[in-house]
């Protein structure tokens, strides 16, 4: 048994009847179920149907993503996200070089290691080479003047945490910027890169071992064997390459608003909805939501 699962932009409630209606019946499925008035909705089915990809490049003109997975333990015991473009908006390294005058260089390279046609480990040291003697209070000026968080994710964290799950902010970025985001969105705890900094200005080199691709799927298997729990009880969401190997093991691999090589190689695509995806993917209602705790 699985469950098909549509959505759409919470900011733009157009989910309708007319739309599920005629998917449901030509697929054979179980009752209606609304998740969120216009927002998300649900339907059992027996098997994923044949003509599953051509029917969700459909629904996506109509900006309606489709996500279908198995009945069985859709509720996740432990949530593993990435920070960059996925928990926010940014990339953080982009908007530091941004502030030392490197960001279209710096940005370039970014964007061709989360699409995958760069390693990442070593396209890291170079962009982080770039911010040599960068003042390191400009991280603090980036927290506060440049970086926005993704829609849901508060909602996400809160009523993953309150159905018992635990949370990883696992990220290829910096702990600079993790510390504050993971406080600021309630994570259970956060693992990134760590930046160098002598004499207050950063060093131009970030600590070894670089935690990339590798590292995220490692955080995954560790963080599951000490749980005492598989890579099925797994909800996963990241947007770039360096998310994929992560992504490909979790029960649940959610590509956000991914680098379409990325959103590619995952079955679970949410081009727009946003972070409450991941609850509806699950099967929660918005009336289950959690209210997020105060940001610190």
């Amino acid at each position: 048994m699985h469950v098909a699962t549509l959505l759409c932009d919470p900011a733009l409630p157009r989910l309708e009847p007319a739309v599920i209606e005629p998917l449901r019946s030509a697929w054979s499925g179980g009752p209606l179920r609304w998740l969120a008035d216009g927002i998300a909705a649900e339907f059992d089915l027996d098997a994923i149907p044949d003509d599953r990809w051509q029917v969700w490049q459909e629904l996506q003109s109509k900006g309606v993503d489709m996500l279908i997975v198995p009945a069985a333990g859709r509720r996740k015991r432990l949530l593993l996200a990435d920070m960059d473009s996925t928990m926010i908006g940014q990339e953080c390294i982009d908007e530091l070089a941004a502030v030392a005058g490197f960001g279209a260089e710096v940005a370039a390279i970014t964007a061709r290691a989360m699409n995958g046609e760069l390693e990442f480990e070593s396209a890291l040291r170079e962009r982080v080479g770039l911010l040599t003697g960068l003042d390191a209070g400009v991280i603090d000026r980036v927290l506060a003047e440049r970086i926005s968080f993704t829609p849901g994710g508060a909602e996400l964290i809160a009523t993953m945490r309150a159905a018992g799950a635990r949370t990883v902010l696992v990220s290829g970025g910096f702990t600079a910027f993790t510390g504050a985001v993971a406080r600021h969105l309630g994570f259970d705890e956060h693992r990134a890169n760590r930046l160098l900094v002598e004499g207050g200005r950063l060093t131009g080199k970030v600590a070894e071992p670089i935690l990339g691709r590798q590292a995220k799927l490692e955080t995954l298997r560790d963080l599951s064997a000490q749980m005492g729990i598989g890579p099925a009880a797994v909800l996963a969401v990241g947007d770039g390459a360096n998310d994929l190997a992560m992504l490909q093991s979790a029960g649940a691999g959610v590509a956000l608003h991914a680098k379409p090589a990325v959103a590619a190689q995952c079955d679970l695509r949410v081009n727009h909805g946003d972070l409450t995806a991941l609850l509806y993917l699950q099967g929660f209602r918005q009336s289950e939501f959690a209210r997020p705790a105060a940001a610190h």
